[in-house]
Parts: structure tokens; C-alpha cells; sequence
């Protein structure tokens, strides 16, 4: 995977999320207002730094964007069913199998992940009066293997469906197949749109 100019690619993404097609989603022919932005795993910590820098451009604007970090979803989810220090505690114990299978069933999408997802946006949206809004997902790579992007993207359709999700996936998408890290084969999903693709015309 070739390395970025992300002071290029992040200008671009705020020219298509800022949009009022975008925001109104407009131009999708009925699909649910799913996009995906691939990005280098090299580039972590970077897209992380501009993606914050995004959120703020965004809210200057009167936009709101709310951050889904995967991997604090699943620290909150630990902690409050007083699970982290256990697991923490019996990690090496326990063995990367054993470890997977715990994690899977404590952070299962539909009983747990996708309902405190669901509690964040509800709180954030009591709070805030923009008319404008959009969820961008994160910490995909941090939460793999135990969250798979397509287990995601699949429980948030009943979820997500009056404003726009933008998850930033790093890895590939040819607007059917997921490619983590480019090199790990998700299930295919094919609702979600490419951002790259996405005209504002």
C-alpha cells in the first residue's frame, strides 16, 4: 500500500463530508449512508492526529462529527462490566486462543457493542444543536481480531440511517471486499461506499 500525502487526502475528505449532498444524503440511489476511507496502517497515528484536526475544522462550520474510537468502545465496555483488570490479570494465562474467544463473546455486537455505540450518539445529540451530523469510526486496526469491520458495518445499518458513518479502514476496499491491513481478507460487504468514489457535483 503506497504512503499518502494525508494533507491532501484530509482536504479532500473535508470537501466531501462538508458538503450539503453528503450531509443530506444525497446521491446514494437508496443504499444506506455508509462510506469507507482506506488509509496505510504505516500512517496510524497520523490519520488519528488529522482525523481530531477534521473534527474541529468540521465544528467551526457548524458540522458535527462524532469520533467512534473501536478500541475505547471496547475499554468502556470492559470496564463497566468489571472484566478489564481480570483480563488483564489472566492475559498471559489465559493464551491468545482462549483470549479471542473471551473478548468475542464479552464484546458481542449486537448485545454489547453496537448498544454503547448507540448510547454515545444519543448523548452526544442531547447535547449539541447542530442540524448537521455525521459519526466517523476509528480504531478499527486497534480492535482486530476480536471486532471485524463487516460485523460492524452490518449491526449499524438498523442504527445509522439519518445521518452519514464514515469509517477510516486501514487497509483496502474495491467497493466489495475488505482487505485489513492489506493483507487480512474480511467478509465482503457491499452497501458501504467508497469514499474516493464520491462526487459532491
Amino acid at each position: 500500500m503506497k504512503i499518502e500525502n494525508l494533507d491532501l487526502k484530509f482536504e479532500t475528505i473535508y470537501k466531501q463530508v462538508s458538503s450539503k449532498k453528503f450531509l443530506n444524503l444525497q446521491g446514494l440511489s437508496g443504499e444506506i449512508p455508509f462510506f469507507i476511507s482506506t488509509y496505510n496502517p504505516a500512517q496510524e497515528n497520523e490519520v488519528s492526529n488529522k482525523i481530531k484536526i477534521l473534527i474541529n475544522r468540521l465544528k467551526t462550520n457548524g458540522i458535527t462529527a462524532l469520533e467512534i474510537d473501536l478500541y475505547d468502545v471496547t475499554i468502556t465496555i470492559l470496564q463497566k462490566r468489571k472484566l478489564l483488570e481480570r483480563i488483564k490479570a489472566s492475559e498471559k494465562s489465559m493464551g491468545k486462543s482462549r483470549l479471542f474467544s473471551a473478548l468475542q463473546n464479552v464484546l458481542d455486537a449486537k448485545d454489547h457493542l453496537i448498544p454503547e455505540i448507540e448510547k454515545r450518539i444519543e448523548e452526544n445529540d442531547k447535547n449539541d444543536t447542530n442540524d448537521s451530523k455525521l459519526v466517523l469510526i476509528s480504531g478499527v486496526g486497534k480492535v482486530y481480531p476480536y471486532i471485524r469491520s463487516h460485523t460492524i458495518l452490518n449491526n449499524l445499518q438498523n442504527s445509522i440511517k439519518d445521518r452519514p458513518m464514515l469509517l477510516f479502514f486501514p487497509g483496502v476496499f474495491d467497493g466489495r471486499r475488505l482487505t485489513l491491513f492489506g493483507k487480512i481478507e474480511d467478509d465482503n460487504y457491499y452497501r458501504a461506499n467508497n469514499l474516493e468514489h464520491y462526487s459532491t457535483g
